[in-house]
């Protein structure tokens, strides 16, 4: 990706003004904090009533070994979902209303920009919304006792590395996408992802060939990376999720410059 991006000639101070234009569009109006906020609120809502209330149900979980509160299994879930959801907030719809409908993209070409810097710009602007849903989240895990303060810090950055994949996945994505149905197929994927990823119980109660396939998801990495860090138990298996990530987000973002390049340019 790094000799891609030398070929192309990347300019960092034109992937800021990517990034700018999107800062500019949220402070230009109330609707888009009321957007933000509900980003956040989604799954600290989930937190809320499956962690805390169906966890007073549930008691105690083993998981590899350890014997953890139902909340404390599932707020670091919860937590990679909500970076999931930031990204994938501004990478899909409104990516796709930008290149499609609203034709900014066409418009930012007209300038010295270009397709990677467009798409290296998008990303790091999904990656700071998702880092605003994620900080307030581990706050308030913080403040309910579920993550240690030092633990919450080593968790950020890993929550900046999932927002980083799924904001390049969705990119990637968005530029195959014909119109409006086709985001009822990816809502159900990514909703699927929620459910199974290990987000409310251990994959390994799903049965052998449904854990393969959950094994094999970039959620169940997320979720499996930060409640590394979050329980304060990472290791090799932690190295293993992060490259998972890494590898997808330069792989979507490749593609989703390649891809703007073909639709915008020829």
């Amino acid at each position: 990706m790094m000799t891609t991006m030398i070929a192309v000639r990347v300019s960092p101070a034109r992937i800021g003004a990517v990034i700018g234009r999107n800062v500019g569009v949220m402070r230009s109006g109330p609707q888009y904090w009321l957007v933000l906020l509900s980003g956040f609120c989604e799954p600290l809502l989930y937190l809320l009533s499956i962690g805390v209330g169906v966890g007073a149900l549930v008691g105690d979980l083993s998981v590899d070994g350890r014997t953890l509160p139902y909340a404390a299994f599932v707020a670091p879930a919860m937590l990679a979902v909500s970076a999931m959801n930031g990204a994938l907030a501004e990478t899909t719809i409104n990516f796709f209303f930008k290149m499609k409908y609203q034709k900014t993209f066409d418009a930012v070409l007209a300038t010295p920009v270009g397709p990677m810097e467009i798409a290296l710009g998008e990303l790091g602007w999904a990656m700071i919304r998702g880092s605003v849903y994620t900080a307030a989240f581990l706050v308030v895990m913080t403040a309910f006792g579920l993550v240690a303060p030092l633990w919450a810090l080593a968790a950020f950055p890993a929550t900046m590395l999932v927002g980083l994949a799924f904001g390049a996945a969705g990119m990637a994505v968005s530029t195959l996408i014909r119109g409006w149905p086709d985001f009822d197929m990816m809502n159900v994927t990514q909703f699927a992802l929620f459910l199974f990823s290990g987000t409310f119980t251990p994959v390994q109660d799903y049965p052998a060939a449904i854990q393969v396939v959950v094994q094999v998801t970039p959620l169940y990495h997320a979720v499996g990376l930060v409640r590394d860090l979050c329980l304060g138990t990472p290791g090799w298996g932690s190295l293993g999720h992060a490259a998972y990530l890494a590898v997808l987000t330069a792989a979507g973002l490749a593609f989703a410059a390649s891809r703007l390049r073909r639709k915008l340019l020829v």
